[in-house]
């Protein structure tokens, strides 16, 4: 028999598999069933298989992997009514209680229950079929594709830095790592909230190559064996920053780069922390 619900499970550290699992019924009728097309491997998918746990979310059992999806309604509960079966949906993977107090007020991301997909004990989204409420899926307009709509959950993670920091128009903005989150960054800094100096930070060459073509307007890579003012100088006289960047946001993580941001910010200037360290 074909498998009914292919889906990609971390067993364990470093052991990964193809399961088929039971395919997930509509209980609550405001929920559909997303048949799933695209999903990325997010740097949290990573680090579970790498080390089974990012801070107090620890793996105790086998987890679907997967979080960044987009795919086809497959099926709707009786309640629903904005969504009708072959629909194309973005999927917005955390849902909230939607009862507290940070939920009431608007900030539901910060809700102390929030279900997470492929964060313990909630399983992902790379399967062939998810349950979903049905606010939190986002159809797709004509034009924009499954791939593309896959992509709206990073790139919301950078719109959120972005807002965080305020960027404004006519801001100088600087990103400390150029991976899939900061590159978006970079764009979202650029085109959407009017910086005109957009300044990529990564040790990679091709990664900065890379993020030169996609929205930072200067890059600057970072050396080992020197201290972070050193750096912080030698990028904003490289990067004619003046007295410094408007706006820093770290999308890396890497305590050096933490230090360095410090240095480089104006001040009066924004800092903003989106990667996680150890």
């Amino acid at each position: 028999m074909a498998p009914q619900n292919l889906s990609f499970v971390l067993e364990k550290v470093g052991v990964v598999k193809f399961e088929d699992r039971p395919v997930p019924e509509l209980k609550d009728p405001h929920d559909i069933i997303v048949n799933v097309k695209y999903t990325g491997i997010c740097g949290s998918d990573v680090h579970y298989y790498t080390h089974g746990r990012i801070g107090h979310f620890v793996m105790e059992r086998p987890m679907v992997l997967g979080h960044e999806s987009a795919g086809v309604v497959h099926a709707v509960g009786s309640a629903v009514q904005t969504l009708r079966p072959g629909d194309e949906v973005a999927m917005e993977p955390g849902i909230p209680c939607r009862r507290c107090v940070r939920c009431k007020q608007g900030s539901y991301n910060l809700c102390p229950d929030m279900a997470f997909a492929a964060t313990p004990p909630f399983d992902g989204t790379l399967a062939k079929f998810y349950v979903m409420p049905e606010d939190f899926c986002y159809k797709l307009p004509v034009g924009v594709s499954m791939q593309e709509g896959a992509l709206l959950e990073p790139t919301a993670v950078a719109v959120h830095f972005c807002r965080m920091a305020k960027v404004a128009p006519g801001n100088s903005v600087v990103i400390f790592g150029v991976g899939p989150v900061g590159l978006l960054a970079c764009k979202v800094a650029r085109y959407v909230f009017g910086a005109t100096t957009v300044v990529g930070v990564d040790v990679n060459e091709s990664r900065l190559a890379f993020a030169k073509e996609h929205g930072a307007t200067h890059v600057f890579r970072s050396k080992s064996g020197v201290t972070p003012s050193e750096t912080a100088q030698q990028l904003i006289a490289e990067c004619g920053l003046g007295q410094g960047a408007d706006v820093v946001i770290d999308a890396s993580g890497a305590e050096p780069c933490i230090q360095t941001a410090i240095h480089v910010a104006r001040n009066g200037g924004a800092f903003t922390q989106g990667g996680m360290g150890k």
